[in-house]
């Protein structure tokens, strides 16, 4: 690394501007960029008659482009071929690269750290992250770290091959779960097919658990995320704390539901973990008879496209926060009732999907903390 030096990115990048007049009658391509160093995207093209700008400014494949306004959240990128020649605004400053300076994509790697972002973002001027632009003039006083041109292009490629395996891990990913969705559903068509139906209140009857608040206590709350994301843990509570609210206690097995949300997915069965801890009186608690109903089984068809329109259909209101979950309605939904055994082989299914997605996961929880530690590992002991 001895042979690393440090250079202002005037000695790599030149500005450049390719202006053109805008006219009503013409249609401009248009690129955005990502934050966060994801790069760039195609937006709807820009037409003369809709836009207040008098010149937009061409892009080439290949320049080095930036956000001023969320340069403080990594909006760099390099332009891909598939977006040569489109336009942006005066906002986003490109840049050609001086010839024999700089490997295009090394410099892309450094412009991936958070850290990097965070040190320009401090030569921006404005109040506030949002207004606080960052202009050319000071990005190009910016120094980074350059090994020699052959060094450079050998990490570059390190990285892209480590980038390119780790998308093609996570497109397969994310192949299987759609694979896996599909499967279940179909799976669920045919295991409630034909079966006979019955009344929430029936089959799983609300089931109150009031806590008796202490004031010296505390309260482990539990919530659920929408869209069938799960329970999660809340900050514990302090009984002297508590004014209003009421808490309910929670058992394993319930189906916790989000009256406010539930409209949107907010419900989900709580797990062994969950026993024991308590929600507000915000949330209801369905108990499936297990001789009839197994939780699993309720909560998949109170997700699907069927239970979700009836859990919809259970919430009036015409404003997000006001479509409240009437407990009259919730008992109310009917609930497909397949035999028990049949049950069990869904739910079998499902634990073995559930247990693939959990490895998925895992997986994917690694593969995100990879490329960060490379790059720490690459640049900071060059001083970057």
């Amino acid at each position: 690394m001895s042979r690393w030096r440090m250079v202002p990115l005037g000695d790599v990048l030149r500005p450049v501007q390719d202006a053109e007049a805008v006219h009503p009658e013409r249609s401009y391509p248009n690129l955005g960029i990502f934050g966060f160093g994801r790069g760039v995207f195609a937006k709807p093209d820009i037409t003369g008659m809709d836009t207040s700008a008098k010149t937009l400014y061409r892009v080439r494949a290949g320049q080095f482009i930036y956000s001023r306004l969320f340069a403080f959240e990594g909006a760099y990128a390099v332009v891909p071929l598939d977006l040569d020649g489109c336009f942006v605004s005066n906002e986003f400053p490109t840049f050609d690269w001086i010839e024999g300076s700089a490997d295009p994509a090394f410099i892309a790697w450094i412009f991936k750290q958070p850290g990097v972002w965070a040190e320009i973002a401090k030569l921006g001027v404005g109040m506030g992250d949002r207004r606080r632009r960052v202009h050319p003039e000071s990005l190009l006083t910016f120094q980074v770290p350059l090994p020699p041109l052959d060094e450079q292009r050998r990490i570059a490629a390190r990285l892209d091959a480590v980038s390119s395996r780790l998308k093609a891990r996570a497109d397969a990913a994310d192949r299987q779960e759609s694979e896996l969705a599909a499967m279940l559903q179909q799976a669920f068509a045919r295991l409630t097919a034909g079966s006979q139906r019955a009344r929430m209140a029936d089959v799983a009857p609300l089931v109150r658990r009031p806590v008796e608040i202490e004031q010296d206590g505390t309260y482990e709350e539990i919530g659920a995320r929408a869209f069938g994301r799960g329970l999660f843990l809340k900050p514990t509570l302090r009984g002297d704390s508590l004014t209003w609210q009421k808490l309910f206690r929670i058992e394993a097995d319930d189906l916790v539901i989000s009256n406010i949300k539930a409209w949107e997915g907010a419900f989900a069965v709580a797990e062994p973990a969950h026993h024991g801890k308590v929600a507000s009186h915000r949330y209801l608690t369905c108990v499936a008879d297990h001789r009839r109903l197994l939780p699993g089984v309720l909560w998949f068809f109170l997700q699907s496209r069927d239970g979700l329109a009836q859990i919809q259909a259970a919430s009036p209101g015409s404003a997000d926060r006001n479509r409240t979950l009437a407990q009259d309605r919730l008992e109310a939904i009917l609930v497909p009732v397949p035999p028990l055994d049949a049950q069990q082989w869904f739910e079998d299914l499902r634990m073995k999907a559930k247990a693939v997605r959990a490895l998925n996961a895992a997986a994917a929880e690694d593969a995100a903390a990879l490329l960060p530690a490379m790059l720490h590992q690459t640049f900071s002991p060059a001083g970057c």
